[in-house]
Parts: structure tokens; sequence; C-alpha cells
């Protein structure tokens, strides 16, 4: 088949390769132009640069709703699109202009966690398998018949990153078995069960700041979410911001008000977690690691060099 590949990122250069190494025809591609946005210069494989070195013509948008545009996909005349971290609204005129319509792929088992950042948001909730879908694209974001999902298991102690690096791995059998569906005169696709669908925002800076009022549990996934290259989850320790570089969910029950520096307990510095911690029947999260506002990581045993105080959400 004739496609034409909307992406940007890693994801959309693991699309685009996918499409280069199958049996279709790549005939043009669109791609955002780079950004400063903090999420959006991590896993930043250029889809342009890979486009020019296979000699297939590039368009740089940010949104594709001009006229210019829709006519240079006209004159490509493609029989399918695939769309792969595609940023912004694509309109009925292009998702619909193919014989076979628009094929987009995600990084979530949807209908859950259509929208943006799906595996961090997947993480810190605690979900215990990820993936990748291919759907059809419709009028509603992320919530057209299904074609074809995979997905992996979320291991106890999986970064963000390390969810990233299986779920990429995805991205290539999904596509291109989706395709092979598709070019196979296959229609009878699954339908999305819309009262399981969840819709998520970009990640921003206020996503990133630890609320202690959170349990143990929630907040040592939140580290492990915001693993590097992602921005470190972060708290404030009398009036300076402390970056949680890695945590674990401490071994005994500690109670008070939730922020309170406690506790050493093996390698890690517990601190009283949960809204309701003055029960004491909550554990506490046990930092390991951080990275004060300086740049300097340590060890928490020797950056609490004292236990009392309280870390916070504010300065």
């Amino acid at each position: 088949m004739r496609v034409v590949m909307f992406g940007y990122q890693t994801w959309g250069h693991r699309t685009l390769q996918a499409l280069l190494d199958s049996e279709h025809d790549v005939v043009m591609v669109v791609t955002h132009p780079k950004s400063e946005h903090a999420y959006e210069k991590i896993w930043s494989d250029s889809v342009a640069d890979l486009a020019t070195e296979h000699n297939v013509p590039v368009v740089i948008r940010n949104r594709p709703d001009d006229d210019e545009l829709f006519a240079r996909l006209q004159e490509a005349e493609p029989d399918i699109i695939v769309a792969n971290n595609w940023r912004t609204w694509i309109p009925p005129r292009i998702f619909g202009l193919p014989r076979y319509g628009t094929l987009n792929v995600h990084d979530s088992l949807l209908p859950k966690y259509a929208g943006f950042s799906p595996i961090i948001w997947a993480l810190i909730n605690g979900e215990s398998e990820v993936g990748v879908t291919a759907h059809m694209m419709d009028d509603t974001l992320d919530a057209g018949d299904i074609v074809l999902q995979q997905a992996v298991p979320v291991g106890p102690t999986d970064t963000a990153t390390d969810l990233f690096h299986k779920t990429v791995d995805l991205i290539a059998p999904v596509t291109v078995g989706a395709l092979d569906r598709i070019a196979a005169g296959e229609t009878d696709f699954t339908p999305q069960d819309r009262s399981q669908a969840s819709f998520f925002h970009k990640r921003a800076e206020e996503d990133i700041r630890i609320d202690w009022n959170w349990s143990a549990e929630e907040l040592e996934r939140l580290v492990r979410a915001q693993s590097a290259p992602y921005p470190a989850a972060f708290t404030y320790h009398r009036g300076r911001r402390l970056e949680i570089l890695a945590a674990t969910v401490s071994e005994g029950r500690y109670g008070g008000t939730p922020g309170r520096i406690f506790y050493r307990e093996g390698n890690g510095v517990v601190i009283v977690a949960g809204a309701d911690a003055r029960t004491g029947r909550n554990h506490g999260l046990a930092i390991t690691r951080v990275r004060t506002e300086d740049g300097e990581e340590m060890f928490a045993t020797d950056y609490f060099t004292r236990m009392g105080g309280y870390l916070t959400g504010r300065r």
C-alpha cells in the first residue's frame, strides 16, 4: 500500500523505520518542528532526518489543517495514513482522505490512557501491564476500532524508561501487523468499550511535585515514573528544591504528619506519607538517592544528616 506517515520523536521514528522495512511504499512524511518542551526533547530521534535519508518527501507542520498540505496529500494518493505521536488534532478531511482511512498507533492499551504520557500515568497508577494499540482514527481522539494490540507486563521495579524501551519495541510488529490485516481486506476490527475509556493530559511541572498526602506506594511509583531522562519528582527541604531520584516503600509503619523526616531504615531515610498518617498504619517513603538544587547527587543518608523537620510541596 501507498502510505503517508504522520509522526514525531522516537515513536514516529520507529514507526517510519518499520514502514520503510516493510513491503509498503512510504510516499510522504509529515512531522512537527523541533520543540523546546521538556518532554518533547526526550526520545527525540528525528523523523525528518530518517525520511530524508530514504528520499521520502517531508512536510513540517505544527497543525495539519491548511489547504497546501491537503493538496499535497491528494497528490500523494495514499492508500492509508499511519500516525504515531502526532501531537495535534488531525481533521476529518485529512484522516478520511485515503481509501483505507488512517491508522493511529498509540502507546497504551486503549481504551485506557488515551491522550498524553500514557506510560508515565499508567506506572503512577499501578497498572500491571502497558502496551501499544493500532486503531482506526475517527472523530474522537484515540477512540476508533482496534486493529491490533500487544501488551507487556510492568515489573515491580520498572521505571518509565524501562517501560518506554519495552513498548517502543512493539511499534514495528503492531504497525506492520495491523497494516497486513487492512491490506488483506479485513474490516472486522474491535470497537473500543467507551465505558472503560480514560483521557490524560500532558505532563508538566506541577505533575512531578510530591504531595506527601499520597501513600508511600503511590509516591514510590511516582519516583520510578519520573526516572531519567524525565524530570525527577521533587519536594522542598528548608526552602530549597530537592529531587528524589530513588526510593522504596519502607518496611516499617510510621505515624505522624505527612512529610516528616523521621527515621533511618536500611539504606534510606523514611518520610512519613499518606493523608491518614496520623493513624500509624502507613508505610513511609524510604528515600535512597537525591539531587540538590545545585545539581549534586548523593545518598539520602548523606544528605539528611539529622532527623526531624519536614519536606514540603512549596518553598
